[in-house]
């Protein structure tokens, strides 16, 4: 079985923190065997990335849309935030990605709301059962049940910001699979989830007050 995390933040992200020496230590000790950097509503450091690993590395993007994110995955270029959900949709499908859905139902977190997702219903790829940074508002339970319900094929990724967050919550999978496989993989899939350390759950507030320090100094 192998280990695949849909939802993962570098040092690129305002609040991401996890270096490329960081992911290549993740992939090269099993901790997972492919994993997406998705960061916020850019896609150099994943491309960059996936130069320098390979195709263990998926060029996604966390895009803020007019109601909440979506996370397009196998991307070529970069997505514009701002757009509607349909239209920033249609710019995925474009470039032959997938479309992924982090944290729905989450107000806390930008999720996207009920009667979006309804419309949407069809053109969404996958939806994220398990979030591991869900603690404030966890939705699982309600994600799980609307993928069913619309036969939207269900993930669990660990959204995280900072390395110790990384192998905590991913989706076990039979085979490790290409580009084109990966929706047949996750529907074989498995969600495991391990709930990660305070330090990693504060990763996001810390990393963007780390580097307004940072940024006030130079």
């Amino acid at each position: 079985m192998y280990k695949i995390d849909l939802h993962t933040h570098s040092v690129n992200s305002p609040d991401g923190g996890i270096t490329p020496e960081q992911y290549a230590a993740a992939l090269d000790s099993n901790l997972l065997d492919m994993v997406a950097v998705t960061d916020h509503n850019q896609v150099d450091f994943a491309l960059g990335l996936q130069q320098q690993l390979g195709e263990r590395i998926i060029v996604g993007e966390e895009i803020m849309t007019t109601s909440g994110e979506i996370i397009g995955l196998y991307l070529k270029q970069l997505i514009r935030p701002g757009l509607a959900p349909q239209e920033t949709i249609q710019h995925i499908k474009d470039q032959g990605g997938l479309v992924y859905v982090p944290h729905p139902f989450e107000s806390v977190r930008h999720g996207l709301h009920p009667s979006v997702l309804e419309e949407l219903a069809d053109q969404i790829d996958i939806i994220e059962v398990c979030n591991g940074r869900a603690f404030l508002q966890n939705r699982s339970a309600q994600a799980v049940i609307w993928g069913k319900l619309n036969r939207v094929i269900g993930a669990a990724s660990s959204d995280a910001h900072g390395a110790r967050g990384l192998g905590k919550t991913y989706t076990r999978v039979p085979e490790l699979p290409p580009e084109d496989g990966l929706l047949n993989a996750l529907r074989h899939g498995i969600p495991v989830t391990d709930r990660p350390g305070v330090r990693a759950l504060l990763y996001p507030k810390y990393h963007v007050w780390r580097k307004k320090i940072k940024g006030s100094r130079s």
